[in-house]
Parts: structure tokens; C-alpha cells; sequence
């Protein structure tokens, strides 16, 4: 992985990103990260971060990020966006009647 951040810090060197916006960019997608595998939880993400969930939502709005968006994008699709389930081989489906 060093070796790999490595390449891309001199990548973004030659191609003259400059250290605020390389960090800022870092900073994006550290956190889009944290918060995706919480599903959006701000508190969750705060406590993995290490930082208190103000802090974190201070970052957030610092960096120009939509908390809103955040949120939604994590949630899972309502029922009728979502596919339908498939019902397992060798079960069948029944109606109830007598």
C-alpha cells in the first residue's frame, strides 16, 4: 500500500495539484469511506475517525460536501425501487385458502 501511495503523490505532483487541494481531496474520500461502511452514520463514523461528530460535521460542510446527499445515498432503495425476490428452488409459493 506505501508503495502504491507513493506512485500517486508523485502522480499528483507532476500533474501540479497543489498540497491544500491534494489534502482536502484525501480528506473527501477518507471520509465518503468511513461514512459508506456505516451507512451514513455520522456518529458511527466520528467514533471510527477518531474525532467528535461535530468536528466531523463541521469537516463535512468545510469541504463542500453534502451531509443531505450522504445520507441518501447510503439508504437502502424504497420497496418499490428495489428488485424483486427471487424464491428459492423447490419452494413454492401458496395462496392461503382452505
Amino acid at each position: 500500500m506505501k508503495r502504491e501511495l507513493d506512485n500517486l503523490v508523485l502522480q499528483m505532483h507532476a500533474a501540479g495539484i497543489t498540497y491544500t487541494d491534494a489534502v482536502r481531496e484525501f480528506k473527501k474520500r477518507y471520509i465518503l469511506e468511513v461514512l459508506s461502511r456505516h451507512r451514513g452514520n455520522q456518529c458511527k463514523a466520528a467514533e471510527e475517525l477518531g474525532m467528535h461528530r461535530n468536528t466531523l460535521s463541521r469537516t463535512i460542510a468545510e469541504l463542500g460536501m453534502d451531509s443531505t446527499q450522504i445520507r441518501q445515498g447510503m439508504r437502502r432503495p424504497p420497496t418499490s425501487v428495489r428488485p424483486a425476490r427471487m424464491a428459492r428452488p423447490g419452494l413454492q409459493i401458496v395462496s392461503g385458502g382452505r
